[in-house]
């Protein structure tokens, strides 16, 4: 409110156009508008967003390093293909990242977060009593986020994004193989109510329990069954968020074997930095009538 008790409206956030552009194709890529495999033209997506050229190659360039687009030289930028490998792959990060966002909000507000999720949860079985698997999966994945967020964790937020895009370009065809989407719904209370009772080994398990189930009903019955057996670990297998040390030692200098020359692309080598000598150093040189004494530099490394 103002001096004279007049609102004042906040400022309007100004995003870079690339940021903008890029979420647009996210949710083009999440809601299956851009399916997997399809080519991305450049000329054609302007025309459609009303951008130039310049911020959408940014934009889907950050969706490469993302891992959410795929591009090859000399024909261009497509959405990712997801293979059964890839699914796996993905359950198997998920499980590990939500785990550990379970371990942390079980042990700073695990009522707080329940709450959360069980307004989430009642969306999805609302969404179960209408039929309508759109608004199942989109409440299902709100309630995961939550989760993600309820830990305050910016790093295993980061990793959870491309994760859940991921997980929906997949998630349409995880919603109709249930016979009942009640199952789903059963699986999350099941998984709210270990929060609320604080019971963190039996949370784990049901999360887990419920990563391999999503992967199962992904899967072909042959890909599923060798991904249950070597690929998604026991809950038990995961280290424990508080077993982490905070700093790990990490040698000065980690060898970089030879590329071999014929495959070996331009090497770029970035020049030493320039070290100035210690006074100390300099003071003996003088006194000893000698040029001052000159510190190698770093070793270059290779771009």
């Amino acid at each position: 409110m103002s001096g004279d008790g007049a609102p004042i409206l906040a400022p309007v956030k100004r995003e870079p156009a690339a940021i903008v552009i890029a979420r647009r194709l996210t949710e083009a890529v999440m809601d299956g508008t851009l399916p997997p495999g399809r080519q991305l033209g450049e000329v054609e997506l302007a025309a459609q967003l009303g951008v130039s050229r310049g911020p959408l190659r940014e934009a889907m360039q950050r969706l490469v390093q993302q891992g959410i687009l795929r591009s090859e030289p000399h024909r261009g930028v497509f959405v990712v293909d997801l293979t059964p490998e890839d699914v796996t792959d993905i359950y198997l990060a998920r499980t590990a990242v939500e785990s550990a966002a379970c371990r942390i909000v079980i042990r700073r507000h695990p009522q707080r977060t329940a709450d959360r999720l069980a307004a989430a949860c009642a969306a999805m079985a609302a969404a179960a009593d209408l039929g309508d698997p759109g608004a199942l999966a989109a409440a299902d994945m709100e309630l995961h986020h939550i989760l993600i967020a309820e830990s305050g964790s910016r790093r295993l937020g980061r990793m959870a994004d491309t994760l859940f895009v991921e997980t929906r370009m997949c998630l349409s065809a995880l919603t109709v193989t249930y016979h009942d989407p009640v199952d789903l719904v059963a699986e999350h209370t099941a998984i709210i109510d270990a929060l609320r009772a604080a019971d963190e080994d039996l949370l784990i398990e049901l999360l887990d329990a419920h990563m391999r189930d999503a992967l199962a009903r992904l899967l072909p019955p042959d890909a599923a069954a060798v991904a249950d057996a070597a690929a998604v670990p026991d809950a038990a297998a995961l280290p424990d968020a508080a077993a982490v040390p905070e700093t790990v030692s990490v040698p000065d200098t980690v060898p970089v074997p030879d590329a071999p020359a014929a495959a070996a692309p331009p090497a770029v080598v970035v020049p030493p930095a320039v070290i100035v000598p210690p006074a100390a150093v300099v003071r003996a040189a003088v006194a000893a009538e000698a040029p001052p004494a000159v510190l190698p530099g770093p070793a270059p490394q290779p771009a």
